[in-house]
Formats: structure tokens, sequence, C-alpha cells
């Protein structure tokens, strides 16, 4: 490595963001690094190992750093403790084994090695040569993801059969889009005329990598695969829910929490279903009412469009009055998602020089006609005041902080936890108009507990409870918790199947959600404690998405200390 003996903490970590970099170009693309446009990683074993080197590395040059003077200041402190659980909870995972059974329908690096074509530079010639390479490294890159899950079966380190499933079904629809070509190809097509042949060529190599790749899925993975549980049990569940949240969770306290939560949001969503739909046995009924006769957006463009409206409100609202926005950081932009993407929408963000803006992605999933109230919060939480608010605030300030907390550093549950206070936030100033967008903000959050409980519940086979209107008193399993959520959620079946998927693909992400909003919610009130009649919302709005990234174990600290 670069660095000397000299190195601060926030040195050390962005001399690893560089050499990171160099073993990961989708992070550099992401990053907005444009050397990094024509290549892929290698996804291979070789290629895992590398990076987990490189962490072991700079964890020993952080011991070092750490017995510098001045490397406890608040600062060095904050951005070495980050450092130090990131990599430690990155490890731990390696060392699992856990990326020779990497499979399923969304945050997996194969869906990595797709995405990033979506965020790489296309505005020249120069541009789209690069991805020309690029394409032609698509067989290499899946080649080797496809030897890391060979040696997973050597070792018998298997993925689940539900999301082996799933990812079979994404990589045929990639090979084919419908129009006798496949995702590559359609992407490719809007290059220049000038490198056509380079563009086919290479768009061509990349589908066929995707066919061999689905083919030996189907073929030979997942028929070896079959009768491998599900549920990854409780040792895998605390190791992927530390990778994910910062923290070591009391699972069983966390599982509670999650039916409170349950109980508190019913009370509040039948009040407002009355509103709606007078009589409505439940609130589905009521949300059912508002799919068919509720406000709604007809078409794709419309609805992209209309979503940039609702950002763009929610920033002339917002800057001035409970924020304090740079100029770069009032631009976001909505998108369409491309076919084959999970369910969910999402968010990308800008470049380390804003040259690409943070975007929310809408998956259409083939549909046309859009309920405002299944949006709204939705976007509140994807864009303004959510994820772009804080993403592209970090991206902001990374001169201030370190490249690492403003972006590799990045915890799950910091950022959806921030991104459903967001919500909660807009609900708080009135945001939301009516009985309509209300409804649909606590069918969200019920989403977001009801995640907490199959998510936790079914990983570890807890019980159900004996209060819960539920199967109580019997224990989890995927179908049950499919049936469960399916039956607390406004959304079609093809989105609660491929939530669950998600659930069974990455252990522990999804309950981040609510756990971290809690934390968010926890340190304001013990900020706003502090201060009294003094504390200053927006100051502290500022000062709490300025501090980069923070797992759970020090955002409350660190929140209440503003």
């Amino acid at each position: 490595m670069s660095q000397t003996n000299s190195a601060l903490p926030r040195q050390v970590a962005d001399a690893y963001v560089d050499e990171l970099i160099a073993l990961d170009p989708i992070t550099g693309t992401f990053l907005g690094v444009k050397e990094s446009s024509s290549r892929l990683p290698d996804l291979s074993p070789a290629g895992q190992e590398a990076l987990a080197e490189l962490g072991r590395a700079t964890l020993a040059r952080l011991d070092e750093a750490e017995r510098l003077p001045g490397a406890d200041s608040d600062i060095e402190r904050r951005c070495a403790r980050l450092l130090r659980e990131r990599l430690t909870a990155e490890l731990a995972v390696h060392e699992a084994g856990e990326g020779l059974r990497s499979v399923g329908n969304l945050g997996t690096v194969a869906q990595s090695v797709r995405e990033v074509f979506t965020v790489t530079p296309a505005e020249s010639e120069e541009d789209w040569a690069a991805i020309a390479e690029r394409l032609r490294a698509v067989p290499a890159a899946l080649a080797g993801y496809r030897e890391s899950l060979s040696l997973g079966l050597e070792r018998k380190l298997y993925a689940s059969p539900r999301p082996t499933r799933s990812f079979v079904g994404q990589l045929t629809e990639w090979a084919d889009t419908g129009e006798g070509r496949g995702w590559f190809e359609d992407f490719a097509s809007a290059g220049p005329d000038g490198l056509r042949a380079e563009l086919d060529e290479g768009a061509r190599a990349a589908t066929a990598a995707v066919v061999e790749l689905r083919d030996w899925m189907r073929d030979v993975y997942a028929p070896a695969i079959e009768g491998a549980p599900n549920a990854v049990g409780r040792e895998r569940y605390a190791r992927w829910s530390r990778y994910y949240n910062g923290t070591d969770l009391d699972l069983d306290e966390a599982y509670a929490y999650g039916w409170s939560e349950y109980h508190r949001l019913l009370g509040e969503m039948r009040k407002e279903a009355e509103k709606v739909l007078p009589g409505a046995g439940t609130p589905w009924e009521a949300l059912a009412h508002l799919d068919e006769h509720g406000r709604h957006i007809e078409g794709v463009d419309e609805v992209r469009e209309w979503l940039q409206g609702v950002m763009d409100r929610a920033i002339e609202a917002l800057d001035g009055t409970h924020f304090d926005l740079a100029e770069r950081v009032r631009k976001v932009e909505s998108r369409i998602a491309p076919a084959g993407s999970a369910a969910a929408p999402y968010y990308t963000p800008p470049s380390e020089d804003f040259s690409r803006p943070g975007c929310t992605w809408l998956p259409t999933m083939g549909l046309t006609r859009f309920p405002v109230y299944d949006l709204v919060s939705t976007w509140y939480h994807e864009g303004v005041p959510g994820h772009h608010l804080q993403l592209a605030q970090w991206v902001h300030v990374a001169e201030d902080l370190s490249r690492y907390q403003a972006s590799v550093g990045g915890v799950s549950a910091n950022a959806e936890g921030w991104a459903l206070y967001a919500e909660r936030l807009m609900d708080e100033l009135g945001f939301l108009a009516d009985a309509e967008e209300r409804l649909g903000y606590l069918d969200a959050q019920m989403m977001r507990a009801t995640r907490v409980i199959v998510d936790i519940g079914m990983h570890l086979e807890l019980e159900i409870p004996a209060d819960s209107p539920f199967h109580p008193g019997e224990r989890w399993t995927p179908e049950l918790a499919e049936e469960f959520f399916g039956a607390h959620s406004s959304r079609p079946a093809d989105f609660v199947e491929s939530e669950l998927t998600r659930y069974l693909t990455i252990p522990g992400q999804a309950i981040g959600y609510k756990l971290g909003e809690r934390a968010w919610l926890l340190g304001r009130e013990r900020a706003r404690e502090r201060h009294g009649d003094a504390f200053d919302l927006k100051a502290w709005h500022m000062a709490a998405l300025s501090q980069g990234s923070l797992g759970l174990d020090d955002l409350v600290d660190e929140l209440s200390a503003l």
C-alpha cells in the first residue's frame, strides 16, 4: 500500500478505498471513477481472497494509525471505529464462505455485473468504447462467479433453493427481453453507430455468458442444492445481522419489538381505513379499494415525471426550513428501473463529483397504472428527504470526513433507518395530506415491521406468539412468512414473492429499516432532551447527515451528542 506509518485513520481509510477500487471497478463506477468504466472485478475465489487480504492489511495499518497523536480526535475516532467494525464484519462473512453461496434475486455480485451498466457514463464515443470493453469482460466475470459457486458446492456451502430458482428466472429474463435479444443487447443498441460492431459483439458475448450461467444454475447447481434449508439458522443470521446493522443485536428482543410495532401500527391503520372505506373489515380491504378507486397515475413516462415532481416539491418545501441543502444536493432524478430488477424501488447515490446525480428507480413490473397511495411515502423514503438527502450529503461533505465514510463504509441499517425516519418526519410535518396517503404510509411502515418479524422468525424458526392473530404457537417457515406478509400488505403477489425471496437472499438486511429508525428517533429524542427549548431540528438534521456512516453501535450515542 502507498501510505506511510504516519498515516492517521482517515488516511488509512481513504487508501483502502483507492485499493478497493483497483480490485473492484464496479465500486469505482458507482463512485464516478472514469477509469473503472471498462472493467469488471474478479468474482472467483481468488478475487474474493484478494479483497479479504486487503481488509486484513488495512486493519493492521489501522492498529498503527490509532496509536498516533491526533488519532483520538472526534473525526479520526469516528472514522477508525467505522473502518474497524466494517472490515471485521466483512471478513467474518468472507471467512465463513458466504461468498461461495451468494445466490438470489438482488444484492449479490451477479446483479451488480448488470446494474453497473445503468450507471456507467454513456455520453461520448469514448464512454461507449469503455462500455464495449466492459461488455467483453462480462463472460470472465460470470465465469469467476460460477467458479465460486462450484467451490461452494464442493464444500457443501449451499445457497437457499428458493432464491436459486428466482435467480434462474432473472437470468432467463436477462437473456431474452421478449424481442429475441438480451438485456445487454438492448442496452448496447443506444450506442453510437461508429462503435456498432464492437458493441454488438460485446453484447452478444455477454448474453451468451448469461445463458451459459443460467443453464448451469438450472441444470447443475439447483439440483445439487435441492433439499437444502432456506433458513440460515441463528449463527449465520447473527453474522449477517452484524454485517448489515453494525451491531450485535439481541435478536429475540428485536423480534419482540417487531411484534410491538405490528400491534401499534395495526391500530393506527384501522382508524385511517375507516376514513377511506367506512365499514372495511381490514385496512387491506380499504387499500384494495384504493387500488381500484383511489387516485392513480396512468403511464410509465407519466409516473416517472410525477415522482420527479414529488421530490422537487419536497426539496422546495424543506430546504431552508428543516434542512440547509447545497445546490448540488438539490438535484435528484427519477428513473424507471431496467426490466429484470427485483420488485422494490431503490436509489443510487451521485458520483463523487456529482456529474451523475442521485437517482431513484421504479421497477414497473409490467404495470402502466400506479396508485398514488403506494408511491408518496415511498418516494419520501427513496428520494427526498430519505436516501437522497443523506447519501448525497455524505458525498458533499466527503472532504471533511473521509472518502470511506461517505461511500463504501455505509451501514445498511443507518441508511435505511434514516429513510424510514424521513417517511415519519414527513407525516409529522403534515405532508401526507389525506387519509389515502396516510394509509399508504402506514402500510409501508407495517411492511417494515412485518419484515422484522418474518426475517428473524423464519431464519431462526422462532415461535409465533400466543397473542398473534396468525397461527399462534406455530414455528415460522418461509411458507408461513409469505402468507403472513401477503395478508398484511397491499402489495401484489409477485411483489410479496420477490420480498420473501429477498429475505432469504440477504438475511438480516430487512430488519435494519425499523431498527435503524428506532435508533434515529432515540438519538433525536435524547438530543432534544439535552438541549431543551434550544433544540434546533434543522441544525440537528444537518449535523446528523454530515457525520457520514455509523453502525447502530455508535449511531444513538453520536446523534444524542449533537
